[in-house]
Protein backbone atom coordinates (compact mmCIF):
# COMPACT_ATOMS: atom_id res chain seq x y z
CA UNK A 1 0.00 0.00 0.00
CA UNK A 2 1.16 3.56 -0.67
CA UNK A 3 -0.14 7.06 -0.02
CA UNK A 4 -1.49 9.27 -2.79
CA UNK A 5 -2.30 12.97 -2.77
CA UNK A 6 -5.98 13.75 -3.25
CA UNK A 7 -8.81 16.19 -2.59
CA UNK A 8 -11.55 14.79 -0.37
CA UNK A 9 -14.71 15.84 1.44
CA UNK A 10 -15.12 14.94 5.13
CA UNK A 11 -18.89 15.44 5.25
CA UNK A 12 -21.86 16.52 3.16
CA UNK A 13 -21.33 20.14 4.16
CA UNK A 14 -17.53 20.22 4.05
CA UNK A 15 -15.54 21.68 1.15
CA UNK A 16 -13.09 19.42 -0.65
CA UNK A 17 -9.61 19.86 0.80
CA UNK A 18 -6.11 18.51 0.29
CA UNK A 19 -5.56 15.10 1.87
CA UNK A 20 -3.81 11.77 1.43
CA UNK A 21 -5.47 8.45 0.65
CA UNK A 22 -4.29 4.83 0.50
CA UNK A 23 -3.78 3.11 -2.83
CA UNK A 24 -3.01 -0.59 -3.17
CA UNK A 25 0.27 -1.84 -4.56
CA UNK A 26 -0.17 -3.32 -8.02
CA UNK A 27 -1.25 -6.95 -8.09
CA UNK A 28 -0.33 -9.09 -11.10
CA UNK A 29 -3.36 -7.81 -13.08
CA UNK A 30 -3.16 -4.14 -12.07
CA UNK A 31 -2.16 -0.98 -13.87
CA UNK A 32 -0.92 2.02 -11.89
CA UNK A 33 -1.69 5.36 -13.52
CA UNK A 34 -0.39 8.86 -12.88
CA UNK A 35 -3.52 10.96 -13.31
CA UNK A 36 -3.01 13.92 -15.65
CA UNK A 37 -6.59 15.18 -16.01
CA UNK A 38 -9.88 14.36 -14.31
CA UNK A 39 -13.23 15.61 -15.57
CA UNK A 40 -15.82 17.01 -13.19
CA UNK A 41 -19.20 15.30 -13.49
CA UNK A 42 -22.39 16.49 -11.79
CA UNK A 43 -22.44 13.05 -10.14
CA UNK A 44 -19.28 14.09 -8.27
CA UNK A 45 -21.15 16.97 -6.66
CA UNK A 46 -24.15 14.77 -5.80
CA UNK A 47 -21.83 12.22 -4.18
CA UNK A 48 -19.74 14.74 -2.24
CA UNK A 49 -22.90 16.30 -0.80
CA UNK A 50 -24.66 12.98 -0.20
CA UNK A 51 -27.58 14.04 -2.39
CA UNK A 52 -28.22 10.45 -3.52
CA UNK A 53 -28.41 9.17 0.05
CA UNK A 54 -31.52 7.04 -0.54
CA UNK A 55 -29.86 5.26 -3.48
CA UNK A 56 -26.15 5.30 -2.67
CA UNK A 57 -25.29 6.89 0.68
CA UNK A 58 -21.89 8.54 0.71
CA UNK A 59 -19.19 7.16 3.00
CA UNK A 60 -16.79 9.84 4.19
CA UNK A 61 -14.13 10.86 3.56
CA UNK A 62 -14.97 10.66 -0.15
CA UNK A 63 -12.83 11.33 -3.21
CA UNK A 64 -14.95 11.89 -6.36
CA UNK A 65 -13.82 11.68 -9.99
CA UNK A 66 -14.61 9.08 -12.66
CA UNK A 67 -13.39 10.76 -15.84
CA UNK A 68 -9.72 9.90 -15.57
CA UNK A 69 -6.92 10.25 -18.10
CA UNK A 70 -3.29 9.61 -17.29
CA UNK A 71 -0.05 7.83 -18.03
CA UNK A 72 0.83 4.30 -16.97
CA UNK A 73 3.67 4.22 -14.43
CA UNK A 74 3.67 0.56 -13.39
CA UNK A 75 2.04 -2.73 -14.44
CA UNK A 76 1.60 -6.11 -12.80
CA UNK A 77 3.35 -9.23 -14.05
CA UNK A 78 0.27 -10.59 -15.85
CA UNK A 79 -0.69 -7.35 -17.61
CA UNK A 80 -0.53 -7.65 -21.41
CA UNK A 81 -2.35 -4.60 -22.79
CA UNK A 82 -0.35 -1.78 -21.19
CA UNK A 83 3.21 -0.81 -20.44
CA UNK A 84 4.75 2.11 -18.56
CA UNK A 85 4.47 5.31 -20.57
CA UNK A 86 1.17 4.41 -22.27
CA UNK A 87 -1.76 6.83 -22.15
CA UNK A 88 -4.70 5.29 -20.30
CA UNK A 89 -8.21 6.14 -19.19
CA UNK A 90 -10.54 5.02 -16.40
CA UNK A 91 -14.27 5.68 -16.38
CA UNK A 92 -17.10 5.03 -13.95
CA UNK A 93 -16.23 1.38 -13.25
CA UNK A 94 -13.12 -0.33 -11.87
CA UNK A 95 -14.46 -3.87 -11.46
CA UNK A 96 -17.45 -6.21 -11.82
CA UNK A 97 -18.20 -9.84 -11.01
CA UNK A 98 -17.20 -10.98 -14.55
CA UNK A 99 -19.66 -13.89 -14.37
CA UNK A 100 -23.21 -12.50 -14.54
CA UNK A 101 -25.14 -12.49 -17.84
CA UNK A 102 -24.55 -8.76 -18.27
CA UNK A 103 -20.78 -9.10 -17.86
CA UNK A 104 -20.79 -12.05 -20.24
CA UNK A 105 -22.49 -9.79 -22.80
CA UNK A 106 -19.97 -6.97 -22.30
CA UNK A 107 -22.42 -4.85 -20.33
CA UNK A 108 -20.44 -4.38 -17.15
CA UNK A 109 -22.32 -1.14 -16.47
CA UNK A 110 -25.38 -3.28 -15.69
CA UNK A 111 -23.58 -5.80 -13.46
CA UNK A 112 -25.38 -6.09 -10.10
CA UNK A 113 -22.00 -6.47 -8.38
CA UNK A 114 -20.11 -3.69 -10.13
CA UNK A 115 -17.43 -1.68 -8.34
CA UNK A 116 -17.73 2.03 -9.04
CA UNK A 117 -14.60 4.13 -9.33
CA UNK A 118 -15.57 5.92 -6.15
CA UNK A 119 -17.95 5.14 -3.30
CA UNK A 120 -18.12 1.34 -3.72
CA UNK A 121 -16.80 -1.23 -1.24
CA UNK A 122 -13.07 -1.66 -1.90
CA UNK A 123 -12.36 -5.38 -2.29
CA UNK A 124 -8.63 -4.87 -1.79
CA UNK A 125 -8.17 -2.37 1.03
CA UNK A 126 -11.54 -2.32 2.74
CA UNK A 127 -13.52 0.88 3.13
CA UNK A 128 -14.66 2.42 -0.15
CA UNK A 129 -13.04 3.16 -3.49
CA UNK A 130 -11.52 6.59 -4.08
CA UNK A 131 -11.82 8.40 -7.41
CA UNK A 132 -9.75 10.54 -9.70
CA UNK A 133 -9.32 13.76 -7.71
CA UNK A 134 -5.94 12.25 -6.93
CA UNK A 135 -2.41 12.04 -8.31
CA UNK A 136 -2.62 8.30 -9.03
CA UNK A 137 -4.90 5.28 -9.17
CA UNK A 138 -4.47 1.50 -9.41
CA UNK A 139 -7.00 -0.38 -11.54
CA UNK A 140 -7.52 -3.91 -12.86
CA UNK A 141 -6.25 -4.04 -16.45
CA UNK A 142 -9.66 -5.16 -17.68
CA UNK A 143 -11.12 -1.77 -16.73
CA UNK A 144 -8.36 0.40 -18.15
CA UNK A 145 -8.86 1.98 -21.58
CA UNK A 146 -6.46 2.98 -24.34
CA UNK A 147 -6.48 6.72 -25.07
CA UNK A 148 -5.81 7.96 -28.63
CA UNK A 149 -2.55 9.90 -28.64
CA UNK A 150 -3.80 12.51 -31.14
CA UNK A 151 -6.43 14.01 -28.84
CA UNK A 152 -6.19 16.81 -26.28
CA UNK A 153 -6.08 14.98 -22.95
CA UNK A 154 -8.00 17.63 -21.01
CA UNK A 155 -10.88 17.22 -23.47
CA UNK A 156 -10.61 13.43 -23.46
CA UNK A 157 -11.29 13.10 -19.72
CA UNK A 158 -15.06 13.85 -19.89
CA UNK A 159 -15.43 11.28 -22.67
CA UNK A 160 -15.10 8.59 -19.98
CA UNK A 161 -18.56 9.51 -18.67
CA UNK A 162 -20.32 12.22 -20.70
CA UNK A 163 -18.94 10.77 -23.92
CA UNK A 164 -19.95 7.15 -23.45
CA UNK A 165 -23.29 8.18 -21.90
CA UNK A 166 -24.31 9.86 -25.15
CA UNK A 167 -22.47 7.59 -27.60
CA UNK A 168 -23.94 4.32 -26.33
CA UNK A 169 -27.67 4.90 -26.93
CA UNK A 170 -27.04 6.45 -30.34
CA UNK A 171 -24.89 3.49 -31.40
CA UNK A 172 -27.47 1.04 -30.04
CA UNK A 173 -30.31 2.68 -31.97
CA UNK A 174 -28.69 1.87 -35.30
CA UNK A 175 -27.41 3.67 -38.38
CA UNK A 176 -28.14 7.37 -37.90
CA UNK A 177 -26.77 8.51 -41.26
CA UNK A 178 -29.40 10.64 -42.96
CA UNK A 179 -31.80 10.31 -40.00
CA UNK A 180 -33.31 13.22 -38.10
CA UNK A 181 -31.89 13.23 -34.59
CA UNK A 182 -32.85 15.56 -31.78
CA UNK A 183 -30.79 16.46 -28.71
CA UNK A 184 -32.71 17.96 -25.79
CA UNK A 185 -30.52 20.31 -23.79
CA UNK A 186 -27.09 21.74 -24.60
CA UNK A 187 -25.00 21.10 -21.50
CA UNK A 188 -22.24 18.71 -20.58
CA UNK A 189 -24.11 15.73 -22.03
CA UNK A 190 -25.99 17.54 -24.78
CA UNK A 191 -22.96 19.09 -26.42
CA UNK A 192 -21.40 15.61 -26.71
CA UNK A 193 -24.66 14.26 -28.16
CA UNK A 194 -24.54 16.91 -30.87
CA UNK A 195 -20.92 16.10 -31.75
CA UNK A 196 -21.60 12.37 -32.00
CA UNK A 197 -24.85 12.70 -33.95
CA UNK A 198 -23.09 14.99 -36.42
CA UNK A 199 -20.20 12.54 -36.79
CA UNK A 200 -22.70 9.71 -37.40
CA UNK A 201 -24.06 11.66 -40.38
CA UNK A 202 -27.42 12.57 -38.88
CA UNK A 203 -29.45 15.73 -39.47
CA UNK A 204 -29.01 17.15 -35.97
CA UNK A 205 -31.55 19.36 -34.24
CA UNK A 206 -31.00 20.86 -30.80
CA UNK A 207 -33.96 21.59 -28.51
CA UNK A 208 -33.21 24.36 -26.03
CA UNK A 209 -35.10 26.90 -23.95
CA UNK A 210 -32.25 29.43 -24.42
CA UNK A 211 -32.15 31.36 -27.73
CA UNK A 212 -28.63 32.52 -26.88
CA UNK A 213 -27.39 28.91 -27.26
CA UNK A 214 -28.26 28.77 -30.96
CA UNK A 215 -24.87 29.97 -32.19
CA UNK A 216 -23.02 27.46 -30.03
CA UNK A 217 -25.30 24.61 -31.10
CA UNK A 218 -24.57 25.30 -34.75
CA UNK A 219 -20.84 25.55 -34.02
CA UNK A 220 -20.90 22.14 -32.35
CA UNK A 221 -22.53 20.49 -35.38
CA UNK A 222 -26.28 21.09 -35.17
CA UNK A 223 -28.12 21.71 -38.44
CA UNK A 224 -31.12 23.36 -36.77
CA UNK A 225 -32.12 24.73 -33.39
CA UNK A 226 -35.65 24.60 -31.96
CA UNK A 227 -36.59 26.93 -29.12
CA UNK A 228 -38.73 24.48 -27.17
CA UNK A 229 -40.80 27.21 -25.53
CA UNK A 230 -42.08 28.21 -28.98
CA UNK A 231 -45.31 26.33 -29.70
CA UNK A 232 -45.02 27.29 -33.36
CA UNK A 233 -41.48 25.84 -33.69
CA UNK A 234 -42.47 22.64 -31.90
CA UNK A 235 -45.60 22.13 -34.00
CA UNK A 236 -43.64 22.60 -37.23
CA UNK A 237 -41.40 19.62 -36.39
CA UNK A 238 -43.99 17.33 -34.76
CA UNK A 239 -43.83 13.70 -35.85
CA UNK A 240 -40.60 14.06 -37.86
CA UNK A 241 -37.79 12.70 -35.68
CA UNK A 242 -36.29 9.22 -35.84
CA UNK A 243 -34.41 9.46 -32.56
CA UNK A 244 -34.19 11.96 -29.69
CA UNK A 245 -31.60 12.01 -26.92
CA UNK A 246 -32.98 13.66 -23.78
CA UNK A 247 -30.16 14.96 -21.57
CA UNK A 248 -32.26 17.06 -19.17
CA UNK A 249 -31.78 16.26 -15.46
CA UNK A 250 -34.49 18.66 -14.25
CA UNK A 251 -38.24 18.16 -14.26
CA UNK A 252 -39.69 18.74 -17.74
CA UNK A 253 -42.59 17.76 -19.99
CA UNK A 254 -41.36 14.60 -21.70
CA UNK A 255 -44.57 14.34 -23.74
CA UNK A 256 -43.69 17.48 -25.68
CA UNK A 257 -40.68 15.60 -27.07
CA UNK A 258 -42.38 12.22 -27.50
CA UNK A 259 -44.80 13.87 -29.93
CA UNK A 260 -41.83 15.07 -31.96
CA UNK A 261 -41.09 11.43 -32.90
CA UNK A 262 -42.22 9.87 -36.14
CA UNK A 263 -43.45 6.30 -36.54
CA UNK A 264 -41.29 3.82 -34.57
CA UNK A 265 -39.19 6.70 -33.28
CA UNK A 266 -37.40 6.45 -29.95
CA UNK A 267 -36.54 8.91 -27.22
CA UNK A 268 -33.82 7.85 -24.80
CA UNK A 269 -33.28 9.41 -21.40
CA UNK A 270 -29.71 9.94 -20.24
CA UNK A 271 -30.53 12.75 -17.83
CA UNK A 272 -31.91 11.71 -14.44
CA UNK A 273 -34.66 14.01 -13.11
CA UNK A 274 -35.17 13.63 -9.37
CA UNK A 275 -38.96 13.32 -9.68
CA UNK A 276 -40.78 10.74 -11.84
CA UNK A 277 -41.85 12.00 -15.26
CA UNK A 278 -45.51 11.84 -16.25
CA UNK A 279 -45.78 9.97 -19.55
CA UNK A 280 -48.84 10.06 -21.81
CA UNK A 281 -49.70 6.54 -22.98
CA UNK A 282 -51.42 7.99 -26.04
CA UNK A 283 -48.27 9.89 -27.05
CA UNK A 284 -46.52 6.52 -27.26
CA UNK A 285 -49.39 4.47 -28.69
CA UNK A 286 -50.03 6.66 -31.70
CA UNK A 287 -46.95 6.20 -33.83
CA UNK A 288 -45.56 3.09 -32.09
CA UNK A 289 -43.09 5.34 -30.35
CA UNK A 290 -40.84 4.12 -27.58
CA UNK A 291 -39.24 5.60 -24.49
CA UNK A 292 -36.06 4.13 -23.00
CA UNK A 293 -33.15 4.91 -20.74
CA UNK A 294 -29.41 4.37 -20.91
CA UNK A 295 -26.45 4.57 -18.57
CA UNK A 296 -22.79 4.81 -19.66
CA UNK A 297 -21.59 1.68 -21.52
CA UNK A 298 -19.54 -1.47 -21.17
CA UNK A 299 -15.76 -1.51 -21.36
CA UNK A 300 -15.60 -2.72 -24.98
CA UNK A 301 -18.11 -0.09 -26.10
CA UNK A 302 -16.26 2.63 -24.19
CA UNK A 303 -13.07 1.65 -25.99
CA UNK A 304 -14.97 1.75 -29.29
CA UNK A 305 -16.13 5.26 -28.42
CA UNK A 306 -12.60 6.44 -27.64
CA UNK A 307 -11.31 4.97 -30.91
CA UNK A 308 -14.18 6.66 -32.78
CA UNK A 309 -13.24 9.97 -31.13
CA UNK A 310 -9.63 9.46 -32.15
CA UNK A 311 -10.66 8.87 -35.77
CA UNK A 312 -13.02 11.86 -35.87
CA UNK A 313 -11.04 14.24 -33.63
CA UNK A 314 -13.83 14.51 -31.07
CA UNK A 315 -13.24 15.75 -27.52
CA UNK A 316 -15.35 17.53 -24.96
CA UNK A 317 -15.34 21.33 -24.79
CA UNK A 318 -13.67 21.97 -21.44
CA UNK A 319 -12.59 24.69 -19.07
CA UNK A 320 -9.36 23.53 -17.45
CA UNK A 321 -9.01 24.34 -13.75
CA UNK A 322 -6.50 23.63 -10.98
CA UNK A 323 -7.70 21.28 -8.24
CA UNK A 324 -7.62 24.21 -5.80
CA UNK A 325 -10.69 25.64 -7.60
CA UNK A 326 -12.84 22.53 -7.31
CA UNK A 327 -15.23 23.99 -4.72
CA UNK A 328 -15.76 27.07 -6.90
CA UNK A 329 -16.37 24.74 -9.86
CA UNK A 330 -19.08 22.92 -7.89
CA UNK A 331 -20.85 26.22 -7.19
CA UNK A 332 -20.65 27.13 -10.86
CA UNK A 333 -21.99 23.69 -11.83
CA UNK A 334 -25.12 24.45 -9.84
CA UNK A 335 -25.61 27.56 -11.97
CA UNK A 336 -24.78 25.76 -15.26
CA UNK A 337 -21.92 28.23 -15.56
CA UNK A 338 -19.50 26.17 -17.66
CA UNK A 339 -19.02 25.43 -21.36
CA UNK A 340 -19.28 22.54 -21.21
CA UNK A 341 -17.29 20.49 -18.69
CA UNK A 342 -14.63 21.27 -16.14
CA UNK A 343 -11.39 19.31 -16.51
CA UNK A 344 -8.94 19.35 -13.60
CA UNK A 345 -5.25 19.66 -14.43
CA UNK A 346 -3.90 17.30 -11.80
CA UNK A 347 -0.39 18.76 -12.10
CA UNK A 348 -1.80 21.44 -9.78
CA UNK A 349 -1.92 18.83 -7.00
CA UNK A 350 1.89 18.66 -6.93
CA UNK A 351 2.02 22.03 -5.18
CA UNK A 352 0.01 20.71 -2.24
Amino acid sequence: MFKAKAYSAASATSPLVSSTIPRRDTTERDVQIEILFCGVCHSDLHHARDEWHSIMPTVYPCVPGHEIVGRVTKVGSAVTKFKPGDLAGVGCLVDSDHTCPNCQDGLEQLCPNQTLTYGSPDKHLGGVTYGGYSDSIVVDERFVLRVPANLDLAGVAPLLCAGITTYSPMRRWGDLAGKKVGVVGLGGLGHMGVKFAHAFGAHVVVFTTSPNKKEDALRLGADEVIISTSAEDMKKHAGTFNFILDTIAADHDINAYITMLGRDGNITLVGAPEKPLSVSAFALLFGRRSLSGSIIGGIAETQEMLDFCGSHNIVSDVEVIPIQRINEAYERLLKSDVKYRFSIDMASLKSE
